[in-house]
C-alpha cells in the first residue's frame, strides 16, 4: 500500500533530504551550501508549494506593459519546519510567479493571523 503525503507534510523535510542527495553526489560537507543555493533559486515554487492557506487580495498592478494579468495572493504554510506568510503573484492557472514579501513566525497562529490582516 503506497501512501501519499502533500508537500505541506513533506516541507519539513525538504533540507535534510536534499543535503542527503547532495552528499551522495559531491562529497560529505558540501551539501548544505549547495542546498541554500538550490532553495534561494527556486524559492518562489517551494513557498507556494508549502502553503497550507491562501487568500486572495487584489490584482497586481505591474509598472511594465505585460500581456497576462496576475493577482496577490497571500499565503501562509510551513517550510523546513517554520511557519511563514508571504504575498505572492499568481496567475489564472495558479502559477506562481514571484514573491513580493514573506516572513517568517514562530506558530502557525501568527501566521494565519499575518495572513488575514495581508493587503
Amino acid at each position: 500500500m503506497g501512501m501519499v503525503q502533500g508537500i505541506g507534510t513533506a516541507s519539513n523535510r525538504i533540507s535534510d533530504t536534499l543535503v542527503a542527495g547532495l552528499e551522495l553526489e559531491f562529497g560529505r560537507g558540501v551539501g548544505e551550501a549547495l542546498v541554500r543555493r538550490f532553495l534561494d533559486a527556486e524559492e518562489v515554487d517551494f513557498h507556494w508549494d508549502a502553503r497550507a492557506l491562501e487568500r486572495w487580495i487584489g490584482a497586481y498592478q505591474s509598472a511594465d506593459d505585460e500581456d497576462f494579468e496576475l493577482d496577490r495572493i497571500a499565503i501562509c504554510g510551513q517550510l523546513n519546519g517554520e511557519w511563514f506568510c508571504a504575498t505572492m503573484l499568481v496567475d489564472g492557472d495558479a502559477q506562481a510567479h514571484g514573491m513580493t514579501g514573506c516572513r517568517q513566525y514562530g506558530s502557525k497562529m501568527q501566521a494565519r493571523k499575518a495572513m488575514s490582516d495581508a493587503h
